[in-house]
């Protein structure tokens, strides 16, 4: 994905408007001349180069944990979503159990601050009275299948999805989980920011409790605390979980009913709705092993506790303003530095949107996208194709064999634009006025159902991970297709007015990215079919990895802060999908300027505003702690470094800037990245 992987279910508003007198304001340009700082060296520091100004006199807003050109997008479709629930809001003749109905009550629902003073922490009461009253462990399988029914994950992951070895049917995947801290890093690691940020999970949890009315919190926190470091203790790190070929094990329930007796595996599926399970994904056996000997050797007590602190901090931000605001304390501003908590509106249209998204997405396209750059996106998405068969055929490295399944694989490639061609059906979902947490778990249970629904069903390949409305797009391996979703073609991906340089720059360089997770280390075990299933001689792969090697140490000599880098392993799909990306763009730019004359505006040549297009895109400050997490659990490297990786490896930006021996950006031919 361009920000988040499709596999693991990685924003904008507007770019700074360059727009004055000049006639070659932003929306024609495509480039923000008032972020370049030309006391830059753009063959030292690419990023500054094209963003310098930007960077600098933008820090991240209070109420954020980071801030950039996608941000400033969202922002912006967050304002045309208010105004669609704004107007939705005043409607008092909308019809029971409408569309309409459904976002007015959930958003009055929600704004309703008085009303949810009132209540405090009476909405969420029902779900902690299903923990507090298990009278033994042999009531375990149903409360945990109760609060996975409302959306409130626990003790592992349990999700329905494609076969990824068979991927016209749909299994049911269990996998590692149950902690809830980011990573499993910050329980095992010794550090001092690690210990720090554990002694205030600690203080979080015993505040939540006592706040909740529980004498013993201090003591419950420290139950959760075992049970998650616990968990910890036997989960896999992030690079591991990456390859999908090695968290793929096909059981029976047998094998699970064997290896984890301690839990009613039959009464768990069918109160969770997923009903008969005769096989099943396993992700990671040895987690499901140590959580068996877990739940014998706890007392009940031990688990009665982390399942309440798995209530209560999944309500927190529905309840009254003391959990919200304790919340916020620790997970926001703790973890990722964001020191004021955003203007309540937000929030709520943040959770609305999530609970009602093709609802919302469906009045957003009718009101805001355009149809004519959803062609212009089309040929462009078309063009890359047909270059990215060109380059393929032209690999130096790989044999023909292989080459025939590559080019096999991208000739059955399916190309999703805009919004779905058939809207979800919210018939059967159901919004009151009774509490703004119902109304969130209301949807949290038609969500699960909807899921577990599928289990058994032919795949419905028409279906949409990403809303219309969201500033993302991404490549699903098991499906073979790549999406684009109506908010990712405005600017600063996409500027209707602008020329091909620009365009293949931004948007452009997006769409070779998400053609490009196909042919990634992990998007490569998947046919074109959407099976994981090796289409490579071994030689090939041999020689593949080797030149995803040099991406690896490239990444890992990038410093995010003192003495933190990226971790190139993890980083390794996003940073292979930038680089190929960019090269694929940069191809199909010059094809269509076939015949047609260069032209210099604001003084950039066009070859110069494709690589400056492709940096603005990045352009973005960060608060320190949302950067150390980010390094420490995201797949994706921090945007400025996304901006100089791809470029420094491609002969095209040097020459089109002048880089030489001795500039910061040069990379010896030796060490030049050249995959795909």
């Amino acid at each position: 994905m361009f920000i988040k992987s499709v596999l693991t279910t990685s924003a904008v508003i507007l770019f700074s408007a360059f727009i004055g007198n000049d006639p070659l304001d932003t929306n024609h340009l495509g480039v923000d001349l008032k972020s370049i700082d030309k006391s830059i060296k753009p063959s030292d520091d690419f990023y500054m180069y094209a963003n310098g100004n930007w960077v600098r006199n933008n820090p991240v807003p209070a109420d954020e944990a980071r801030w950039g050109s996608s941000d400033l997008l969202q922002q912006e479709n967050q304002n045309k979503i208010r105004l669609i629930f704004e107007e939705v809001a005043i409607d008092k003749l909308a019809a029971p159990g409408s569309a309409r109905q459904k976002m007015r009550d959930f958003y009055l629902t929600a704004m309703d601050t008085v009303t949810i003073e009132k209540q405090g922490l009476l909405p969420a009461q029902p779900l902690f009275d299903k923990v507090s009253n298990m009278k033994s462990k042999k009531e375990l399988s149903s409360v945990i299948a109760e609060l996975y029914k409302n959306g409130i994950g626990n003790s592992f992951v349990l999700y329905v999805h494609r076969d990824l070895k068979k991927s016209d049917r749909n299994i049911c995947y269990l996998r590692q989980g149950g902690f809830q801290l980011p990573d499993r890093d910050y329980y095992l690691k010794d550090d001092d920011r690690s210990k720090k940020i554990k002694e205030e999970y600690v203080k979080h949890m015993v505040n939540m409790f006592q706040m909740k009315g529980d004498k013993d919190g201090a003591q419950k926190a420290q139950s959760v605390l075992k049970i998650e470091t616990a968990m910890a203790e036997v989960s896999k790190p992030r690079v591991e979980l990456r390859d999908q070929e090695k968290n793929y094990n096909k059981w029976t329930l047998a094998n699970l009913k064997t290896t984890v007796p301690e839990l009613n595996w039959e009464d768990f599926f069918t109160l969770t709705g997923v009903g008969k399970v005769d096989e099943l994904v396993m992700g990671q056996p040895l987690f499901f092993e140590k959580l068996n000997k877990m739940i014998a050797e706890y007392p009940l007590e031990d688990w009665k506790a982390y399942l309440e602190w798995k209530v209560l901090t999944s309500s927190a931000p529905f309840l009254s303003n003391n959990f919200a605001r304790e919340d916020f304390r620790f997970f926001n501003t703790v973890l990722n530095g964001q020191e004021e908590m955003k203007p309540r509106w937000k929030d709520v249209l943040d959770v609305a949107d999530g609970s009602l998204g093709e609802i919302v997405g469906q009045i957003y396209v009718e009101k805001y996208f355009s149809q004519k750059s959803k062609e212009r996106v089309k040929n462009m998405v078309n063009n890359m194709l047909s270059v990215y068969r060109q380059r393929i055929e032209n690999l130096d490295w790989m044999s023909a064999e292989t080459k025939k399944k590559a080019l096999e694989k991208l000739s059955l490639f399916n190309t999703k634009l805009g919004y779905p061609d058939k809207w979800k059906d919210y018939s059967t979902l159901t919004i009151t006025r009774e509490s703004y947490l119902s109304n969130y778990l209301a949807c949290a249970r038609f969500e699960f159902k909807d899921m577990v629904s599928k289990l058994g069903k032919p795949v419905d390949k028409k279906e949409w991970n990403m809303l219309p409305h969201t500033v993302n797009a991404y490549y699903d391996p098991s499906l073979n297709e790549i999406v684009f979703p109506a908010a990712i073609m405005q600017p600063p991906f996409f500027y209707p007015d602008a020329d091909d340089a620009v365009n293949y720059g931004a948007i452009g360089a997006v769409i070779g990215h998400e053609i490009t997770h196909g042919f990634d280390d992990q998007g490569a075990k998947y046919d074109g079919s959407g099976n994981l299933n090796n289409w490579w001689t071994e030689e090939d792969k041999t020689k593949f990895k080797a030149k995803t090697k040099v991406l690896v140490e490239q990444f890992a000599k990038y410093e995010a802060l003192p003495g933190l880098f990226v971790n190139g392993e993890l980083t390794l799909g996003e940073n292979i999908a930038d680089l190929g990306g960019v090269n694929v763009a940069y191809s199909a730019y010059e094809l269509s300027m076939k015949g047609k004359p260069k032209e210099i505006l604001a003084g950039f040549t066009p070859e110069q505003r494709f690589f400056l297009s492709f940096a603005q895109v990045w352009k973005g400050n960060f608060k320190e702690e949302y950067l150390r997490k980010m390094i420490l659990t995201n797949v994706h490297s921090p945007g400025n470094f996304r901006a100089i990786a791809a470029p420094s490896n491609m002969t095209q930006f040097y020459e089109a800037f002048g880089v030489k021996p001795g500039d910061k950006m040069y990379r010896e031919d030796a060490l030049r990245a050249k995959i795909w």
